[in-house]
């Protein structure tokens, strides 16, 4: 059975002004911009720890992760979605806390962790190539599974692994369609040699008779000599 989701607590402060200047200056005394809203929940602008956040967002859980925010003394369930990143520095820029009812199932992106060697790897010295690593699920909130595991050492050379090989587990639900794939075995890559064009090689033929065709000539006028 994988684990399950804990919660973790997480404060913010609202805020009032807006912009892409503000954010900057925000973001430089390391507060990360962000927005609550969710069912019956006025949308709100507020700020987190940017340490703060990454220790929320790094547990087992990952981005699935419920969290307790606490805005100004108000205390709100959420979880953390469209993550926003910095293009070079990877760290995060903006997201979007959405409200969550625990009795309300969810839609999540669950991490895949494909456990073993292939047989088609060991025997044969196939290639693995991964498809995709993560699936679409939907659950309860505190049902979201950190991960789903599934072993993948039964598969040979041409063998794909697709999302209706995964495991069922209680209270989970895939969305994604049974056929998607998400890993596959193949063959390992042999480097072919480079074709020579026809007319190429008639060409390279003819010049090495040439070439022959003189030395002749040039040892027979030395014999001669």
């Amino acid at each position: 059975m994988p684990d399950l989701m804990d919660q973790v607590s997480l404060s913010a402060t609202k805020r009032v002004v807006s912009g892409t200047r503000p954010a900057r200056r925000l973001r430089r005394e390391n507060l990360v911009p962000a927005v609550v809203y969710g069912r019956d929940q006025e949308t709100l602008s507020v700020t987190v720890n940017r340490r703060d956040l990454y220790a929320a967002l790094h547990t087992d859980a990952g981005l699935n992760a419920i969290i307790d925010l606490d805005v100004d003394g108000s205390s709100l369930l959420t979880v953390a979605r469209e993550v926003q990143r910095h293009p070079v520095r990877g760290d995060i820029s903006h997201l979007d806390f959405i409200t969550v009812d625990l009795t309300r199932a969810i839609q999540a992106e669950v991490g895949i962790d494909y456990v073993g060697t292939p047989a088609g790897v060991r025997e044969d010295e196939g290639v693995v190539e991964t498809i995709d690593n993560t699936v679409l699920i939907e659950a309860l909130p505190t049902e979201i599974p950190s991960s789903i595991e599934i072993s993948i050492e039964h598969l040979y050379i041409g063998d794909t692994l697709t999302r209706g090989d995964l495991p069922t587990i209680e209270g989970v639900t895939y969305v994604d369609p049974e056929d998607r794939p998400l890993l596959t075995v193949v063959a390992p890559r042999v480097e072919e040699e480079e074709e020579v064009p026809e007319e190429l090689e008639e060409g390279m033929e003819l010049l090495e008779g040439e070439e022959e065709s003189a030395d002749g000539d040039a040892d027979e006028a030395g014999d001669e000599g």
